[in-house]
């Protein structure tokens, strides 16, 4: 089949390879000039499958509440919220519920664990060397934290995912770079966790699909989308002004010439079509009735290189630690640290909150004090595409033709890869290697 792949993120990418490596004829639609250049351009880059969890959660609305005036905090509200979002933030509310909540987080873990088997099996068959390294080690400051953590163990074992209860000595021998003069009661170590560059796999994995004849069209604007037997898109080629931000791989992303016209919309036609288009899915959806409540919850990085110090060879994570009371994760990208983190709700994608990044920058201060170049640091803010009770949604439309395969939110990099095999064997037509129940449409109709 000829099939169109809306956004060339972690999840087109990876929904691009797995089409064509079923045979079929692939192009990737992207509205900017690379592959992972918005939302899965410079994430935490974590992969613990039993750490992803909704953001729907009980006890969750009041711990947001509880954060409103706090200086450091790892969730912010604009206080221009719109109605959509408080549309949005109302049904959030309402899967915070125990029973909603038990039945999302089985399902996104299952996902999860079937993506972190498909990553391994794609990295060792493709031999795609980036930017990667195992462990991950959530820290907790007090007692109380330990306290809060132990449902989270609890939950850990019934998953049968191996992880260690450390106390503060036990965590400074996982990551001996962490400061002594940080208050740390204990950790869990979750030694089969691993951190990996997102953006580095992404670059690799559009090379492997392009090897399989997948075409990428970039500087693409999809403009509207006509579902049917043969659904139809219009695009245009049209250069837009690149984001500002900074890789942290490479160079800055520069657009095309100024010179350079935008062509004239054209209409093409497939026999199926993926939209992967995060957060702007929406506006090709809302013309034909399908109205997702898909919101921006933005989150934040900064990338800078590691010191090299020969008295301190321990500098930084060796891996990826999560600092539990703020939810900012500090990891480890070959030569360089990166420390990620905020939930910013009813933001501007240009606009930067200074105390977002304020936390990013205490959590660093407080573990790893002078472990990397910050005068050369590279500052990032993305839009995680969220639905209100945490899993993406999957596979079929509504929509003759149409396919979907989004809402990630901030676990696109853990989801990406079993999100794609599942949306390749339904337009395939064949059944998913897992259960995919709670991550289809039906169950936001309810």
């Amino acid at each position: 089949m000829r099939v169109a792949v809306i956004g060339a993120g972690i999840v087109g990418v990876t929904s691009a390879y797995e089409l064509a490596a079923d045979g079929h004829d692939v192009t990737v639609f992207e509205r900017r000039g690379s592959v992972a250049a918005e939302s899965s351009f410079a994430n935490a880059g974590v992969i613990a499958p039993g750490y992803v969890t909704p953001w729907a959660s009980p006890g969750m609305p009041w711990h947001v509440m509880s954060h409103l005036f706090q200086r450091h905090a790892p969730v912010r509200l604009n206080a221009r919220l719109g109605a959509s979002t408080l549309g949005w933030m109302w049904r959030w509310w309402r899967a915070c519920r125990p029973a909603a909540y038990r039945s999302n987080r089985a399902n996104l873990q299952r996902l999860a664990n079937y993506s972190k088997q498909r990553l391994h099996k794609l990295t060792h068959a493709l031999q795609l060397d980036y930017e990667r390294a195992e462990g991950y080690l959530v820290l907790l400051r007090s007692a109380r934290e330990a306290e809060r953590a132990q449902a989270t163990l609890d939950q850990l074992k019934e998953a049968g995912i191996r992880h260690h209860l450390l106390d503060a000595a036990q965590c400074r021998q996982v990551e001996p770079g962490l400061s002594a003069d940080a208050p740390l009661h204990a950790g869990v170590h979750l030694p089969h966790d691993e951190v990996g560059n997102c953006r580095q796999f992404a670059l690799l994995l559009r090379t492997e699909a392009e090897r399989l004849g997948a075409k990428f069209r970039f500087h693409t604007n999809v403009q509207s989308l006509g579902p049917g037997s043969r659904p139809t898109l219009t695009r245009v080629y049209s250069p837009m002004e690149e984001s500002t931000w900074v890789s942290a791989d490479a160079a800055r992303l520069d657009g095309p010439p100024t010179d350079v016209l935008p062509f004239e919309p054209e209409t093409e036609t497939f026999d199926a079509v993926v939209i992967c288009a995060a957060v702007d899915s929406t506006r090709l959806l809302r013309p034909h009735g399908l109205k997702l409540p898909l919101a921006p919850v933005y989150g934040y990085s900064v990338t800078a290189p590691l010191r090299k110090l020969d008295a301190h060879p321990d500098l930084g994570p060796r891996s990826a630690v999560m600092d539990e009371r703020y939810k900012v994760a500090v990891s480890r990208f070959g030569s360089r640290l990166r420390v990620a983190g905020s939930a910013e709700l009813g933001g501007r994608p240009e606009r930067h909150h200074k105390a977002a990044l304020a936390t990013l920058y205490k959590v660093l201060n407080d573990w790893f004090p002078g472990a990397a170049h910050m005068s050369q640091a590279q500052v990032w803010k993305g839009a995680r595409p969220m639905l209100p009770d945490g899993p993406p949604l999957l596979g079929e439309s509504g929509l003759p033709g149409v396919w979907l395969n989004l809402g990630h939110g901030s676990s696109g990099w853990a989801l990406a890869c079993g999100s794609a095999r599942v949306v390749a064997d339904a337009v395939s037509s064949r059944a998913a290697a897992i259960d995919t129940e709670g991550l289809g449409l039906e169950r936001l109709r309810h």
